[in-house]
């Protein structure tokens, strides 16, 4: 049986691609990364191992929805199973979103602290926790059904990049592990309720 096919999409240096690209049980393929920035360190992380990589620059078309339908364009061509948005800055339509299943990874602990700015709104707010969240995405900002989170405390002398780096290696554990369980259909949703079964 075919492995699942993976497209990823991104807008960074690509830490939680490369996480998903070092992952030896992810269970499916990933046959596209997929940027919205010509220069992202990602797309040469896709190339190096040997994962065709493309952009799709907004400011190329004359408007957000011609951009977005050529992106589309460019995730069609490949087939994907799953799309995953992993560091990807740009906000995707419910027509885009609900074509395949599509999964991002956030750096709070949805719905605490949605939007590109979570760490240092979380240390703002003065929270003792924040953490990492895998959700199923929607025509909604970071609103979609959360698949899976988990904890990351805060430190009383922490800033913005400390607390966003010790996140991030939790995204990096994370990621893959839902990506793995969503490949091997371990992953059951209803409604806004989603559960994960046993490996």
């Amino acid at each position: 049986m075919a492995k699942p096919r993976i497209v990823v999409l991104i807008s960074g240096s690509g830490s939680n691609l490369q996480a998903l690209l070092d992952s030896p049980d992810l269970g499916g393929e990933i046959v596209l990364v997929a940027s919205d920035t010509p220069d992202a360190g990602g797309l040469a992380r896709a190339v190096d191992a040997g994962v065709p990589a493309t952009s799709v620059r907004l400011a190329d078309h004359p408007d957000r929805r011609t951009w977005e339908a050529a992106l589309q364009d460019q995730v069609a061509a490949v087939r994907p199973d799953l799309v995953v948005l992993a560091g990807f800055m740009k906000i995707l339509s419910g027509t885009f979103v609900s074509t395949w299943p599509t999964v991002n990874v956030h750096p709070s602990l949805l719905p605490a602290f949605a939007g590109a700015h979570a760490p240092a709104d979380a240390l703002e707010w003065g929270v003792k926790v924040s953490g990492v969240t895998v959700h199923y995405v929607d025509e909604e900002v970071d609103h979609g059904p959360i698949i899976a989170q988990r904890a990351v405390p805060v430190l009383d002398d922490d800033t913005v990049a400390t607390l966003h780096g010790r996140i991030q290696q939790q995204e990096h554990i994370l990621l893959p592990e839902v990506v793995a369980a969503i490949c091997a259909g371990r992953v059951t949703r209803t409604g806004r309720r989603v559960t994960i079964a046993p490996a």
